[in-house]
């Protein structure tokens, strides 16, 4: 089948919260420890983390960590958790969460701006689906991104997350493509992978630090006979 859309996932695909160790420079445990770069670095994968539960958790946070990706309260209320289970004073995990939503801090990927410029470029539909509790948008239009994206489709705003076919089909339908005619781009083959249940082929990409993933988009796209 000819490709018409492509569908990207944002975390670990299309961007990446990077680790700065100046984030984590002043900061201490309860014991007033300083942090080892091993430590920052288990702290960053927690917060972002596409599937899979990174702590034991109660039953009341356990509600929160199932449906964070639909609620910001809830999203806000179990990161907190984690980053203080994962051993950081209240004051230094909500300094660290403030980072993890707001969409200036996160990174494009190297090939991020030409594989969006060229697909669009081609005439083919961009969407972006995200599970994910914040607005990334302005990561996209603080960076002129934003116009080769037709549609974004969150998971907050939507009410269902990845690999739930509701969402998958919000998105083919505002961008008016049959799914298998869309492909989707994501780092997770449980939750992007999902889309293949509605006959949607699929590309994986490994969430790397940036540095460490220089094409990885533009590779898959060329595997699918995109560009």
């Amino acid at each position: 089948m000819t490709i018409q859309a492509v569908m990207f996932d944002f975390s670990g695909t299309v961007f990446r919260l990077e680790q700065d160790a100046s984030w984590l420079a002043d900061f201490t445990d309860e014991d007033g420890v300083a942090f080892d770069v091993e430590a920052q670095t288990e702290i960053v994968r927690r917060m972002t983390a596409p599937t899979g539960q990174v702590v034991q958790l109660s039953e009341e946070y356990q509600y929160a960590w199932d449906n964070r990706d639909l609620d910001p309260g809830l999203h806000r209320k179990i990161y907190l958790e984690v980053l203080q289970r994962s051993g950081l004073p209240a004051k230094h995990a909500h300094t660290l969460y403030s980072r993890l939503i707001d969409p200036h801090e996160w990174t494009p990927y190297p090939d991020t701006e030409a594989v969006l410029k060229s697909v669009s470029g081609k005439g083919l539909k961009v969407g972006v689906l995200s599970n994910i509790a914040f607005d990334i948008r302005p990561a996209f239009s603080s960076r002129g991104l934003a116009e080769h994206v037709d549609e974004f489709v969150l998971s907050f705003e939507e009410g269902a997350i990845k690999p739930d076919p509701v969402i998958f089909e919000t998105l083919l339908d505002r961008l008016g493509v049959p799914p298998e005619n869309t492909l989707m781009v994501g780092d997770s083959e449980e939750a992007d992978g999902g889309a293949r249940a509605l006959g949607c082929p699929f590309a994986l990409v490994e969430p790397l630090p940036t540095h460490q993933r220089p094409d990885g988009l533009l590779t898959a796209l060329r595997e699918h006979g995109v560009l």
